[in-house]
């Protein structure tokens, strides 16, 4: 049957199997039964920046966990195991496109352009999100599940309207397919044709729910029929195969194509956060089946088989991944200076009555303290000359 003469919802469901370019050894794959046709291959120099930003991004996240062990972060939700996720949904990205994340997302955010300190404000336990999203085209990251989802169809709706040439990547985890803001947002995206794709980081719990107690469809990618927009499934771990897919899609929102769903497969290696025990609902025989398909040594094995990454170049990249890692060290080494009063001066434009009579009452509160204090120091000063 011929593209034109085949059914609608055929072309919305996804492929048999998630699309893979690359396999678990390194080798290419020329062929997949059950492959949707169109997914092109990307070149070795996008390979090669792609390679360069997981290895910085694992050592961001290798970094950030021991940031938390000192004490110097409240919480930091590892994406070990997924940095070809997040590396990709940055990479597809135009400089005029938005990023919506999710507090698992920070190496995304990261390789769109934010720096590591700023991102990490907010796992530090700052009163700000640490970056102003409109200098970046990347959303503050949320903690709530799913609720960045109807923030990213809201932009795009209104890019839509404007005119702009812009197109939004939602991220999100397979727990957010079962919040109703996650069903909301594909169905107002695809009613009003909005040029955002849904991304969906299946690690396969929602913290300790695994997927199986969250949904009976055959893939998470099959949900975008019954909103009328294409789904599509990507190993997650294959990061040639994720720039395939997204940047297709991508493409087909600028053109005028509307949303699209697409689920990439992948495992969350460590635990949920530092405050979880993953031990209480996954083995580490299932842990282990994940560890040789983890996307750094798959795109290692191939670039090394092809030519294209020399050892030179690894001790390149781990070197600009240490200078990473160490500026990462630094900002959050470094003290905090706090404001009190930054509790209403960022909260309106134009402060509401309520806001100010608050505001009053704090700065009198610091102005009586700190006469108490002047006051007591003076004392202990004039008792000091006399003795």
């Amino acid at each position: 049957m011929s593209a034109s003469l085949e059914r609608p919802e055929a072309v919305m469901l996804p492929s048999n199997e998630p699309v893979r370019l690359i396999d678990v050894d390194g080798s290419r794959i020329m062929d997949q039964p059950g492959r949707k046709e169109g997914y092109f291959f990307p070149d070795h120099q996008a390979l090669r920046h792609g390679y360069a930003e997981m290895v910085k991004g694992r050592r961001i996240n290798d970094q950030a966990g021991a940031l938390v062990r000192q004490g110097r972060m409240a919480v930091y939700p590892s994406s070990h195991g997924q940095e070809a996720c997040q590396v990709a949904a940055a990479m597809c990205l135009s400089e005029q496109d938005w990023l919506f994340p999710t507090y698992r997302d920070s190496v995304a955010v990261m390789a769109k352009g934010v720096p590591p300190v700023e991102v990490l404000e907010l796992l530090r336990g700052s009163w700000h999100g640490g970056y102003n999203p409109y200098d970046y085209k990347v959303a503050t990251q949320a903690t709530p599940l799913a609720t960045q989802l109807l923030h990213a169809v809201g932009l795009a709706h209104a890019a839509k309207l404007k005119g702009e040439d812009t197109v939004v990547l939602a991220l999100c985890g397979d727990g957010a397919s079962s919040e109703g803001d996650f069903h909301e947002a594909l169905n107002f995206a695809a009613v009003f044709h909005v040029p955002v794709i849904f991304l969906i980081q299946n690690n396969g719990f929602a913290i300790s729910v695994p997927l199986s107690q969250q949904t009976v469809a055959p893939s998470l990618a099959h949900k975008a029929i019954g909103y009328g927009m294409p789904g599509e499934r990507v190993d997650g771990n294959d990061l040639a195969a994720l720039l395939a897919v997204l940047g297709k899609f991508i493409q087909r929102a600028r053109d005028g194509g509307g949303p699209a769903l697409v689920e990439a497969h992948t495992y969350r290696m460590l635990a949920h956060t530092n405050a979880d025990d993953a031990t209480r609902y996954r083995s580490e025989e299932e842990v282990a089946q994940w560890v040789p398909r983890d996307p750094l040594l798959r795109l290692q094995h191939y670039l090394s088989a092809q030519g294209a990454l020399s050892e030179q170049d690894e001790a390149q990249f781990a070197a600009e991944a240490d200078e990473v890692a160490a500026a990462m060290r630094a900002g959050l080494n470094a003290e905090v200076e706090v404001d009190p009063m930054d509790l209403f001066r960022f909260v309106y434009a134009e402060p509401t009555a309520q806001l100010r009579e608050q505001s009053e009452f704090l700065a009198d509160e610091l102005a009586r303290a700190a006469q108490g204090q002047a006051g007591q120091a003076q004392g202990q000063t004039g008792e000091g000359m006399s003795r």
